[in-house]
C-alpha cells in the first residue's frame, strides 16, 4: 500500500508542508488531509475545468480557449512561481511544473498543483538531489549538474508557456531550436492553427512578450 511505502510518505508530507506555508491565488488551496496507516489523501478546492493538458488536448475545449485566456493563464503560472521563489522564506522550488499540474478553474485561471517532489531551497546546502519532474519539462542543465535552483523551474514554465500557446508539446520546436535563435522563429510556428490568427492588438502585443520571454528561458 501507497501508505506503507516511505517515498509516497515523504512525498505526501512533503505536499502538506508546502501548501500550508503557501497562500497565492494562483496556487492551490488545500482545505485538509489525512494520513492514515490505511489511506492518505489530500483534499483540495475543485478545479471546475480540469487542467491546462486536459483543455489543451480537448479539440472542443481548446477551441474557446482563446488567445487572451491562454495569455492570462501563462502570467498566472509566473505569478505563481515568482511568489515562490522570492516572496517565500526559503524559496520554494515545485520542480514538477507541468500542464497536467496547471489546473484551471471556471474562469480558466490558473492554478498551480501537485507540490509532492518539491522541496524548501536551502541556500547553505548544495541543493543536489534525484532528477525530479517531468519527461519534457525538465531543464537539460538538471540531468548533468543534478543542482536544483529557482532556474529549474523558469525552464518548465517556459516550456508550457510555448504549449500553451502551440495546443501541443513543444518537444520538435525546441529540438529544432536549440542550437539556432528565436529571434528568426514566426510568430505562426507558435500559434495554435485551432484558433483564427489573432486580431487584436494587445493580444498580438501579449504574444510577441511570451515568445521574447521564451526565447530567454527555454533556449
Amino acid at each position: 500500500m501507497e501508505s506503507h511505502n516511505p517515498a509516497f510518505v515523504k512525498s505526501f508530507s512533503n505536499e502538506v508542508k508546502m501548501l500550508t506555508k503557501i497562500c497565492h491565488r494562483n496556487i492551490i488551496k488545500l482545505h485538509g488531509f489525512c494520513l492514515h496507516n490505511r489511506c492518505m489523501f489530500l483534499v483540495y478546492q475543485y478545479m471546475e475545468k480540469g487542467s491546462l493538458f486536459y483543455v489543451l488536448n480537448n479539440d472542443a475545449e481548446a477551441k474557446e480557449f482563446n488567445w487572451s485566456m491562454r495569455v492570462n493563464v501563462i502570467k498566472g503560472v509566473a505569478c505563481a512561481l515568482s511568489y515562490m521563489h522570492h516572496d517565500c522564506i526559503p524559496p520554494i522550488i515545485h520542480r514538477d511544473v507541468t500542464s497536467t499540474n496547471v489546473l484551471l478553474n471556471s474562469q480558466l485561471e490558473a492554478i498551480v498543483s501537485d507540490f509532492g517532489t518539491a522541496r524548501l531551497l536551502d541556500p547553505d546546502s548544495s541543493n543536489q538531489t534525484l532528477v525530479a519532474g517531468a519527461y519534457g519539462y525538465i531543464a537539460p542543465e538538471l540531468a548533468y549538474t543534478m543542482n536544483v535552483t529557482e532556474k529549474c523551474d523558469v525552464y518548465s514554465f517556459g516550456v508550457v508557456a510555448l504549449e500553451t500557446l502551440m495546443g501541443r508539446h513543444p518537444r520538435e520546436l525546441i529540438s529544432s531550436l536549440s542550437n539556432s535563435t528565436t529571434q528568426n522563429m514566426l510568430l505562426n510556428d507558435l500559434l495554435d492553427t485551432r484558433l483564427p490568427f489573432p486580431n487584436f492588438q494587445k493580444d498580438v502585443q501579449d504574444i510577441m512578450f511570451v515568445k521574447y520571454s521564451i526565447s530567454m528561458f527555454v533556449f
